[in-house]
C-alpha cells in the first residue's frame, strides 16, 4: 500500500489544518519528511530546530524539507542546518508544484475526530510583539463556497466536530468583495449542514466579533460554548504598547454580555507575561483579569523578543522575572480552572472521544473516557470527580 510523506506539525491549529492537506497532497512520497514549522516565539524556533534534528536522526536517508513560518522568517538559519535538504515557502506549501509532485485532483484529507478548517490566513495588523505577518503575509479569506466545500469533504470523511481556524479568524471576509461578516459565514455553515452538531471557533479577536456571531454564541446550541480570546494582557497601558485594538473593558463587557445569555460559556485566553515595561501593577491587572473573566482555558506565553519587531527594541525584563510572572499567571488559571471543573462534577456531558482515551465536552473540558471507547464517538459522561485537570 502506498504511503505518504511524514509531516511533523508545530505551532498553531492553522498549521495542523495545513499539515493534513499536505499529507494528502504528498501521497506516495514515502521517503519524504516535512517539518511544518512555527516562529511565533524564540522558543518556537528552538523547538523547530529540535524537531528537525530529531526527524533526521529517526530518518537518516529521507529527504527532509522545511516549510511554515520559520522557513520564511528564519530562512538563513534553517537553511544552514546540515539536516535540512531544502525549504518550501510558507505561501507555497499547499501548491503541489512547489514540491515537484504531480497534482492529484481533489485531495481526500484523512480526517481526525475534529476537522480543522483554515478559513483565513495572514494578518493585516501590526502588534508590536508579533512576527507572524512576516511569515504569513496579508489577510486572505476563503470564499463562503470554498469553506462549505471544505466542510462537506470533512463530513464525508467522518468528522464529528468542525473547527474554524486561521491566523486572525475575525478578519475573515474583509478582503472579499461583499465584505461578509464572520457571523454570516458561521450561519451559512450551520444552515447548510444541519448534520453538523458541533461547530467550534478557534482564537478570536474579541473587538471584531460581529453582532451575528455574538447572537450565535448566545443562543445556538450547535456552536460550542467555548470562547477563546486573543486577549494578550489585562492592563490597558500594556495593551496600547502592544498595539492591540481593545482595552480591558472591551473584553470584560463582551464576556459578561455573553455569559448573561449563555451561562455555560467557558472562556479561554492568550496572555503574555513579562512584556517590556510591564510593572508589578500591570502584572496584578493581568492576574485579576483571569479571575474577572473566569478564564478556564489559559494559554500563557512568557514574553520572548523577536528580532524585527518593535517590542524587541523596548527595554527588556530579566528572563527570571518573566518566568516568575508566567508561573503566577499559570497558577491563577489553574485555580480558576480547578474550581470550574469541580462545578461540572455530577453533570452529564456530551463528550467527543479522541484516540488517547480522553475526549472533549462542548465547553472544551477534557474528560477521561471508559476503556475501549472508540475515537469519534460522542458519548454521554457524568463525571464523578476532577483529578489533575481531567474530569473522570
Amino acid at each position: 500500500m502506498t504511503g505518504s510523506a511524514e509531516v511533523i506539525s508545530l505551532g498553531c491549529r492553522l498549521n495542523i489544518s495545513e499539515s493534513e492537506r499536505m499529507r494528502a497532497m504528498l501521497k506516495g512520497e514515502d521517503n519524504l519528511v516535512v517539518i511544518n514549522s512555527c516562529a511565533v516565539t524564540n522558543e518556537a524556533v528552538r523547538q523547530t530546530r529540535q524537531a528537525i534534528r530529531k526527524a533526521r536522526r529517526a530518518r537518516p536517508d529521507a529527504r527532509l524539507l522545511v516549510t511554515g513560518c520559520a522557513a520564511d522568517i528564519e530562512r538563513e538559519q534553517i537553511a544552514s542546518m546540515p539536516e535540512v535538504d531544502g525549504l518550501i515557502a510558507n505561501a507555497a506549501k499547499l501548491d503541489a508544484r512547489a514540491w515537484n509532485v504531480p497534482a492529484q485532483g481533489e485531495h481526500r484529507i484523512p480526517t481526525r475526530t475534529r476537522a480543522f478548517i483554515a478559513v483565513q490566513n495572514g494578518c493585516d495588523h501590526a502588534c508590536t510583539f508579533c512576527i507572524i505577518p512576516q511569515g504569513r503575509g496579508q489577510s486572505r479569506s476563503l470564499s463562503i463556497d470554498e469553506v462549505l466545500r471544505e466542510v462537506e469533504t470533512h463530513l464525508e470523511l467522518g468528522a464529528k466536530e468542525v473547527v474554524l481556524t486561521g491566523v486572525d479568524v475575525t478578519s475573515w471576509g474583509h478582503d472579499l468583495a461583499s465584505r461578509p461578516s464572520l457571523g454570516a459565514l458561521v450561519g451559512r455553515v450551520l444552515d447548510t449542514f444541519p448534520e453538523v452538531k458541533r461547530l467550534r471557533m478557534s482564537s478570536l479577536d474579541g473587538i471584531e466579533i460581529d453582532e451575528q456571531l455574538f447572537d450565535l454564541f448566545a443562543i445556538e446550541e450547535r456552536l460550542m460554548p467555548h470562547l477563546h480570546l486573543s486577549l494578550q494582557h489585562g492592563a490597558d497601558l500594556i495593551l496600547k504598547r502592544m498595539k492591540r485594538r481593545h482595552l480591558r473593558y472591551d473584553a470584560v463587557d463582551l464576556v459578561s454580555s455573553l455569559k448573561a445569555r449563555r451561562q455555560d460559556l467557558a472562556v479561554g485566553a492568550d496572555l503574555i507575561a513579562g512584556f517590556p515595561t510591564e510593572t508589578e501593577s500591570h502584572q496584578a491587572e493581568n492576574l485579576s483579569i483571569i479571575r474577572e473573566l473566569d478564564i478556564v482555558h489559559g494559554h500563557i506565553f512568557p514574553f520572548s523578543p523577536r528580532e524585527g519587531t518593535p517590542a524587541a527594541r523596548m527595554p527588556q525584563h530579566d528572563k527570571s522575572l518573566i518566568k516568575q510572572r508566567a508561573a503566577e499567571l499559570r497558577e491563577a488559571v489553574s485555580q480558576v480552572r480547578q474550581k470550574w471543573l469541580q462545578s461540572l462534577v455530577g453533570k452529564p456531558l456530551e463528550v467527543l472521544a479522541e484516540k488517547d482515551g480522553t475526549g472533549y465536552a462542548p465547553n472544551f473540558a477534557r474528560v477521561r473516557l471508559p476503556q475501549g471507547t472508540t475515537a469519534g464517538q460522542i458519548v454521554r459522561i457524568t463525571p464523578t470527580r476532577s483529578q489533575e485537570g481531567l474530569l473522570e
